[in-house]
């Protein structure tokens, strides 16, 4: 187990810290899929839509507590603050990789 963040995942959160939605998809694959408050969302329109929604809505910003990786999955826990109910929450952003590219993402 590595507890290194991957640039790919850096540049992710960066990007949401900054609600920048066109860098915050970038790193997503074509085929990516995202899971979170229960919905799936799967493919690049799809999760742009679910970035803009999200990032319009609670404005979210991530402070990273602490990571896990190993081969081509991370796990991030962080603090999770925004104009939603009980913020700030602590949640985890389970994250596949493949080509350095986002594949999956399942929040919880």
């Amino acid at each position: 187990m590595s507890t290194r963040l991957p640039a790919t995942v850096t540049g992710y959160f960066a990007a949401q810290n900054r609600h920048d939605v066109e860098a915050m998809l970038a790193p997503f694959a074509e085929g990516a899929v995202v899971k979170d408050d229960g919905q799936e969302h799967r493919g690049t329109s799809t999760v742009r839509a679910w970035i803009e929604t999200t990032t319009e809505n609670y404005h979210p910003t991530v402070e990273v507590i602490d990571v896990a990786s190993d081969g081509d999955r991370t796990l991030v826990h962080a603090w999770v603050s925004g104009t939603f109910p009980g913020s700030p929450v602590r949640l985890s952003y389970d994250f596949t990789l493949v080509e350095d590219r986002i594949a999956r993402l399942e929040i919880g």
